[in-house]
């Protein structure tokens, strides 16, 4: 079985897709051992804790440099016996230093089809906003590994979206989260963990 650490921001949808995953028996090879936040508020905090799953808070106000955080993070990572960690809403970008450590063991979420809208600066609404810019006619998400490129990690899954008449930037990022994002990051962390045991036990 292999320990997930869920690092969040915000209201922790994602988070609670894996929860719900996982309490329905359809992640198996893993288990959510920790969330932690750099925001104190985030309401996915309070997602894992009725989820009794242990939780940290790691402020931005308490590692003001992205090595200081970094090192906290690790250090709790270790501490915990983690092996797989997974960004849901997660808004820092982690540095090749961090990242090399973990290779292919940190899984993202990506809200489009990645190579399209993708990397730095693109998050949230502003990859949905871009697609309805750009006209295109389907969208989705992405669950890929994380690098020292932002975004630029292997693809594990993909899953695409159609956008309708009348999308708003709201409409297309709920729709992608509920047809995508919440069906793909529990069937994500279900494959690599399985492959991960599977390399234990040889």
């Amino acid at each position: 079985m292999v320990n997930v650490a869920v690092l969040v921001s915000g209201g922790g949808t994602n988070l609670q897709a894996i929860l719900d995953a996982q309490d329905a028996g359809k992640i198996r090879s893993a288990r959510v051992t920790l969330v932690v936040s750099n925001n104190p508020d985030a309401y996915a905090l309070t997602r894992a804790a009725n989820h009794s799953v242990e939780t940290l808070v790691l402020p931005k106000a308490d590692y003001p440099t992205r090595a200081q955080f970094e090192a906290a993070l690790d250090d709790a990572l270790r501490a915990h016996g983690i092996g797989l960690i997974v960004l849901a809403g997660f808004m820092r970008i982690l540095s090749g230093d961090f990242t090399s450590k973990y290779p292919e063991r940190i899984l993202n979420v990506h809200p489009a089809l990645i190579p399209s809208f993708c990397g730095e600066g693109f998050y949230g609404l502003r990859v949905h906003q871009a697609a309805l810019d750009y006209g295109v006619k389907v969208t989705g998400a992405t669950v890929h590994f994380v690098n020292e490129i932002p975004d630029g990690g292997r693809i594990v899954a993909q899953k695409a979206v159609y956008i309708e008449d009348g999308d708003t930037p709201e409409t297309l990022q709920k729709r992608v989260m509920e047809q995508a994002e919440w069906i793909l990051l529990p069937e994500a962390i279900e494959k690599v963990a399985k492959k991960m045991n599977c390399a234990c036990g040889a």
